[in-house]
């Protein structure tokens, strides 16, 4: 994410840019960051079935498939994504319209992938569906705080350009109302904040920490459906 102007893309063009130069590994210091706060998070994955949201070039699936899932689904509207994506099962489709029947998943990902949807309570009810009773769904974004701050989605082509992507700031209660109208509970939140969490040095990152120290960059999410929420 990046304060700077740039030109901007629809989401599909956006990610099948990207996606020639998309490694399906957490390619750059924020991602690390981000996943190393998701696989804390993470639930013990040895023989479940497991749905990848907004998968990609299949980062998370290839780590549900290391961690002992025993089937694994990975979902994208990126024709280009999906055809380099690692995953067991390739499925093009919107995530806010899950084409598998209810509850067939034990544990859903999505990483860094929801502000690419407008309407969170819709994408919520949709995993919530797709999960059976007692599955986790596991989810990250770009913070809102950092959205507010003026920081932006961006990329890097294959042949160098740089475009910003469009991106929904979903604020933290809304996350929350969004899970109990699915029937989730959440049990975990993180952040990934700015010279605590994320803290790898990469060029300009002195005066980055700088200027945004203790800003959150990362929401990272737990929820769990289960029949009563604890008080």
């Amino acid at each position: 994410m990046r304060p700077i102007n740039l030109p901007q893309v629809e989401l599909i063009e956006a990610y099948d840019l990207w996606a020639e130069s998309y490694a399906p590994a957490a390619h750059n210091p924020l991602m690390r960051a981000e996943e190393k706060a998701m696989l804390a998070l993470m639930p013990d994955m040895r023989r479940k079935t497991a749905l990848d949201l907004g998968c990609g070039t299949g980062r998370y699936s290839k780590i549900l498939m290391n961690r002992g899932a025993s089937h694994t689904v990975g979902l994208d509207l990126s024709a280009e994504m999906l055809r380099r994506a690692i995953a067991q099962v390739r499925v093009r489709s919107n995530m806010t319209e899950l084409p598998f029947c209810d509850s067939a998943f034990d544990v859903i990902v999505a990483g860094l992938a929801i502000g690419h949807v407008d309407k969170l309570n819709r994408w919520m009810r949709e995993a919530a569906r797709a999960l059976k009773p007692d599955g986790v769904l596991l989810y990250s974004d770009f913070h809102p705080r950092a959205a507010q701050a003026g920081l932006k989605r961006s990329f890097r082509a294959a042949d160098g350009r740089r475009f910003e992507v469009r991106h929904v700031a979903h604020e933290i209660p809304a996350h929350h109302d969004a899970a109990n109208d699915a029937g989730l509970c959440i049990d975990a939140v993180a952040e990934v904040r700015v010279g605590i969490e994320f803290e790898e040095r990469f060029e300009g990152s002195d005066q980055f920490y700088e200027r945004w120290h203790g800003l959150p960059l990362v929401l990272v999410v737990r929820a769990r459906k289960v029949a009563v929420c604890a008080q």
